[in-house]
């Protein structure tokens, strides 16, 4: 019997915080899933989390947890997978140390991950941004923070963590201005500011003052860094202001993600290259910035133009007569 506490303990001490120096979020999201798989273990076996043995966690109840997950808890594919990914990520640690439960662990990291529907990426129109940062109002301390806030998320497609974790001395201001900031993996980046998005920044610095260890974006209370689900309020607030402006927002959940979004589709949309895109938005892989280029229909449309017939006029396809154009849409 090998008892599974000293095993998960080790994991954390040892493996996540010595060895791979984990971030904080992923930490707690580790423990937070084997502190709800413990609790599901209990509940099926009876057994307390510390009397539980390694091999008392087997495929097939990992596999019954994972349809708890989405089952009971409401847990989409994603979720499922994350927990999936911390639970397989224990069993290949456990197998250095129990080598004497190989075939288990074996048939625990062989549990594929579930595929699902990737969503098109959700992002504004220009005109949509531009509502978007009339809304706030301007003449207010609030406003002109909010105004800045937004203007910075849109132009860099900082990330909501990244940007609540600015402080006066990441930014620099002049020539070459720039933004400097600490994104996943704790790695550290520089964006670049547009001249407009330094001079709006300049004259919130110079209204707010303060040190270099100061929050750019302080909350209106204590003065400290305006939390991730502030922010998050902040963008609902101003979007539901700027679509009785623009009633097309009203179809849109504007997020602080969304803004990222945007982004990263106006880098596009003014040529700038997908590996250049992934760099300028920290993304790990350049894969992952070719969600940009299946969201946008206006490139496609594009490539589709390139490739008419020489002689014969660029655009979309045309029926040249209403019976066709019935049958052409059915």
């Amino acid at each position: 019997m090998s008892a599974l506490a000293p095993t998960l303990e080790a994991f954390f001490t040892e493996r996540l915080i010595a060895q791979r120096r984990a971030s904080s979020h992923t930490i707690a999201a580790y423990r937070d899933t084997f502190r709800l798989l413990l609790a599901y273990v209990q509940r099926e076996t009876g057994k307390a989390p510390s009397s539980l043995c390694v091999e008392d966690i087997d495929a097939r109840l990992v596999g019954r947890f994972l349809d708890h997950l989405e089952v009971e808890r409401g847990n989409d594919a994603r979720t499922r997978n994350a927990r999936l990914a911390a639970v397989r990520s224990l069993f290949r640690f456990a197998a250095l140390r129990h080598p004497e439960h190989a075939a288990l662990i074996e048939r625990v990291l062989a549990i594929p991950p579930k595929r699902f529907e990737r969503a098109v990426v959700s992002f504004l129109s220009d005109e949509e941004v531009d509502a978007l940062l009339d809304a706030p109002d301007r003449t207010t301390r609030l406003g002109r923070r909010d105004h800045a806030l937004l203007v910075l998320a849109i132009q860099t497609g900082l990330r909501v963590s990244e940007l609540v974790g600015l402080h006066r001395g990441d930014v620099v201001l002049g020539t070459g201005a720039h933004v400097r900031c600490t994104g996943k993996g704790r790695k550290e980046r520089i964006t670049p500011l547009t001249a407009t998005t330094a001079t709006i920044l300049a004259g919130w610095m110079d209204e707010q003052q303060g040190t270099p260890a100061t929050p750019l974006f302080p909350s209106t209370h204590r003065g400290s860094a305006l939390s991730r689900y502030a922010v998050t309020a902040i963008v609902d607030r101003h979007a539901a202001s700027a679509s009785e402006r623009y009633p097309s927002l009203r179809s849109k959940r504007v997020s602080p993600h969304v803004l990222r979004h945007t982004a990263a589709m106006r880098l596009l949309h003014a040529g700038v290259d997908s590996t250049v895109i992934a760099l300028w938005l920290g993304h790990e892989q350049v894969a992952t910035t070719q969600i940009y280029v299946h969201a946008d229909l206006t490139l496609k449309e594009r490539a589709l133009d390139r490739t008419t017939p020489i002689g014969s006029v660029p655009g979309r396809y045309r029926p040249p007569d209403d019976l066709l154009a019935f049958l052409e849409a059915l």
